[in-house]
Protein backbone atom coordinates (compact mmCIF):
# COMPACT_ATOMS: atom_id res chain seq x y z
CA UNK A 1 0.00 0.00 0.00
CA UNK A 2 1.45 3.33 -1.01
CA UNK A 3 1.73 6.41 1.18
CA UNK A 4 -1.04 8.05 -0.85
CA UNK A 5 -3.36 5.09 -0.27
CA UNK A 6 -2.64 5.16 3.46
CA UNK A 7 -3.26 8.92 3.54
CA UNK A 8 -6.57 8.51 1.69
CA UNK A 9 -7.59 5.68 4.03
CA UNK A 10 -6.83 7.91 7.03
CA UNK A 11 -8.91 10.74 5.57
CA UNK A 12 -11.75 8.35 4.82
CA UNK A 13 -11.59 7.03 8.38
CA UNK A 14 -11.72 10.53 9.86
CA UNK A 15 -14.65 11.48 7.63
CA UNK A 16 -16.51 8.29 8.58
CA UNK A 17 -15.89 8.96 12.26
CA UNK A 18 -17.06 12.59 11.95
CA UNK A 19 -20.21 11.52 10.09
CA UNK A 20 -20.95 8.86 12.71
CA UNK A 21 -20.48 11.36 15.53
CA UNK A 22 -22.91 13.72 13.82
CA UNK A 23 -25.41 10.87 13.38
CA UNK A 24 -24.98 10.09 17.08
CA UNK A 25 -25.63 13.70 18.05
CA UNK A 26 -28.72 13.83 15.86
CA UNK A 27 -30.03 10.53 17.26
CA UNK A 28 -29.32 11.72 20.81
CA UNK A 29 -31.24 14.95 20.22
CA UNK A 30 -34.20 12.99 18.79
CA UNK A 31 -34.08 10.61 21.75
CA UNK A 32 -34.03 13.35 24.39
CA UNK A 33 -36.53 15.68 22.66
CA UNK A 34 -39.69 14.10 24.16
CA UNK A 35 -38.14 13.99 27.65
CA UNK A 36 -39.46 17.42 28.64
CA UNK A 37 -38.95 16.93 32.37
CA UNK A 38 -35.16 16.87 32.02
CA UNK A 39 -33.19 19.96 32.93
CA UNK A 40 -30.78 21.32 30.33
CA UNK A 41 -27.84 19.78 32.22
CA UNK A 42 -29.60 16.40 32.42
CA UNK A 43 -30.54 16.57 28.76
CA UNK A 44 -26.94 17.37 27.86
CA UNK A 45 -25.70 14.42 29.92
CA UNK A 46 -28.24 12.03 28.35
CA UNK A 47 -27.28 13.23 24.88
CA UNK A 48 -23.56 12.92 25.64
CA UNK A 49 -23.96 9.36 26.92
CA UNK A 50 -26.24 8.41 24.03
CA UNK A 51 -23.71 9.76 21.53
CA UNK A 52 -20.86 7.89 23.23
CA UNK A 53 -22.84 4.63 23.19
CA UNK A 54 -23.82 5.20 19.55
CA UNK A 55 -20.16 5.65 18.61
CA UNK A 56 -19.10 2.59 20.62
CA UNK A 57 -21.73 0.45 18.88
CA UNK A 58 -20.64 1.79 15.49
CA UNK A 59 -17.01 0.87 16.25
CA UNK A 60 -18.02 -2.66 17.25
CA UNK A 61 -20.03 -2.93 14.04
CA UNK A 62 -17.06 -1.69 11.97
CA UNK A 63 -14.75 -4.17 13.69
CA UNK A 64 -17.12 -7.06 12.96
CA UNK A 65 -17.45 -5.92 9.36
CA UNK A 66 -13.67 -5.71 8.95
CA UNK A 67 -13.18 -9.15 10.49
CA UNK A 68 -15.84 -10.65 8.22
CA UNK A 69 -14.29 -8.96 5.20
CA UNK A 70 -10.93 -10.49 6.16
CA UNK A 71 -12.46 -13.96 6.47
CA UNK A 72 -14.23 -13.57 3.12
CA UNK A 73 -11.02 -12.37 1.49
CA UNK A 74 -9.20 -15.44 2.83
CA UNK A 75 -11.97 -17.73 1.55
CA UNK A 76 -11.98 -16.12 -1.91
CA UNK A 77 -8.19 -16.25 -2.13
CA UNK A 78 -8.21 -19.96 -1.23
CA UNK A 79 -10.92 -20.62 -3.82
CA UNK A 80 -8.98 -18.64 -6.43
CA UNK A 81 -5.77 -20.57 -5.70
CA UNK A 82 -7.67 -23.87 -5.98
CA UNK A 83 -9.25 -22.81 -9.27
CA UNK A 84 -5.88 -21.71 -10.60
CA UNK A 85 -4.34 -25.07 -9.67
CA UNK A 86 -7.19 -26.94 -11.35
CA UNK A 87 -6.96 -24.83 -14.50
CA UNK A 88 -3.20 -25.37 -14.67
CA UNK A 89 -3.66 -29.13 -14.21
CA UNK A 90 -6.30 -29.15 -16.96
CA UNK A 91 -4.09 -27.16 -19.29
CA UNK A 92 -1.11 -29.47 -18.65
CA UNK A 93 -3.30 -32.53 -19.23
CA UNK A 94 -4.61 -31.04 -22.48
CA UNK A 95 -1.06 -30.29 -23.64
CA UNK A 96 0.07 -33.82 -22.74
CA UNK A 97 -2.87 -35.32 -24.63
CA UNK A 98 -2.24 -33.09 -27.64
CA UNK A 99 1.43 -34.05 -27.60
CA UNK A 100 0.50 -37.72 -27.35
CA UNK A 101 -1.89 -37.43 -30.28
CA UNK A 102 0.80 -35.64 -32.28
CA UNK A 103 3.36 -38.36 -31.51
CA UNK A 104 0.89 -41.10 -32.49
CA UNK A 105 0.01 -39.31 -35.75
CA UNK A 106 3.67 -38.83 -36.66
CA UNK A 107 4.58 -42.47 -36.00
Amino acid sequence: MSVTDEFLNDIEGHLLLAATREEGRTAAARFSAPLHWLTDAQRGEVERRFEAEYLALARVSWRHTAERAGRLRDEYEATYRDLRRRLLAGWLLTCALAFGVLVVCLV
